[in-house]
């Protein structure tokens, strides 16, 4: 006997007179929804609707809302973006056509709306964390050399990035701040317990997570940490902690000087040295 399909409650339903509507994924109502204007609909879900954050749409755990901005394009050509003012290369998508498509991609979203862009402060998991406590999120995906500022403005768009460096459009990013977002919302992740020591997070102190290891206990001539096999608890603990705090301040100083002026006995930093010379003995052991 077939399994009878899960029910996600009720689902949202809104009336139309547009095609495209009526091929949508129904929409579960009161999830965190994710709502993204861009030009390329077909690259969505893309690797969204893989593993956990694929099985967690599937469960109606969140809603994915594409809004083709093509669809909302002038002319015979349905043309989105024009020269830019002033001269110069390249085309910018046009306020009227962009605020047409965000008018229809906010309709029942209350969430904030973001412009995937290399303007933005970076996207951090303190972000991600704020934005999945909220009830969603409308994206624009931008192309050519951007979107006019004025329909920004008028619609208090916030503008996100994911790195110092350009795309040749916005979708990927847009995937990016989805899956960094989703996976933090409950019941997403297996074992959500999985989420307090990972690097950035508020049980790992805004670190970056400690090395981590698995079976076989020797590899290649390399052993896995003594104290991890210990079965001391408490050891294993400090193991990890001191073990954060060595990966943070050799490889992201910006991070370990935010934690260390809140956090961190000034006489405890110039000791760190001396804990990651004693990390290192647990990886390394004399043969002699």
């Amino acid at each position: 006997m077939s399994e009878a399909p899960k029910s996600h409650g009720r689902l949202s339903a809104k009336p139309s007179l547009r095609p495209r509507e009526l091929m949508a994924e129904p929409q579960v109502q009161g999830v965190w929804t994710a709502s993204v204007v861009t030009l390329f609909p077909e690259a969505f879900p893309g690797i969204l609707g893989l593993s956990l954050t694929g099985k967690a749409l599937q469960r109606g755990l969140w809603n994915l809302n594409t809004v083709p901005l093509r669809e909302f394009g002038v002319g015979k050509h349905r043309n989105v973006d024009d020269t830019p003012a002033g001269g110069g290369a390249g085309m910018v998508i046009r306020a009227d056509v962009m605020d047409a498509a965000l008018r229809e991609a906010r309709r029942g979203n209350r969430g904030p709306v973001v412009y995937m862009s290399p303007r933005g402060p970076q996207l951090t998991q303190a972000r991600a964390r704020a934005l999945a406590e909220g009830p969603g999120v409308t994206l624009i995906c931008g192309r050519f050399e951007g979107v006019d500022q004025r329909v920004l403005d008028a619609h208090d768009v916030q503008e996100i990035s994911i790195g110092d460096y350009v795309l040749t459009g916005g979708e990927i990013a847009a995937q990016v701040l989805i899956d960094a977002t989703v996976r933090l919302i409950p019941r997403v992740l297996g074992n959500q317990e999985s989420l307090a020591e990972e690097s950035f997070s508020i049980g790992n102190r805004g670190l970056l997570e400690a090395p981590q290891y698995t079976k076989p206990a020797l590899w290649e001539g390399r052993e896995i940490p003594d104290v991890l096999l210990s079965g001391n608890h408490a050891a294993i603990h400090a193991w990890r902690a001191s073990e954060a705090e060595r990966l943070t301040k050799e490889r992201r100083p910006d991070l370990w000087r935010a934690h260390a002026e809140t956090q961190v006995d000034p006489a405890k930093d110039r000791q760190l040295s001396g804990a990651s010379d004693q990390s290192r003995n647990y990886r390394e052991h004399d043969k002699d």
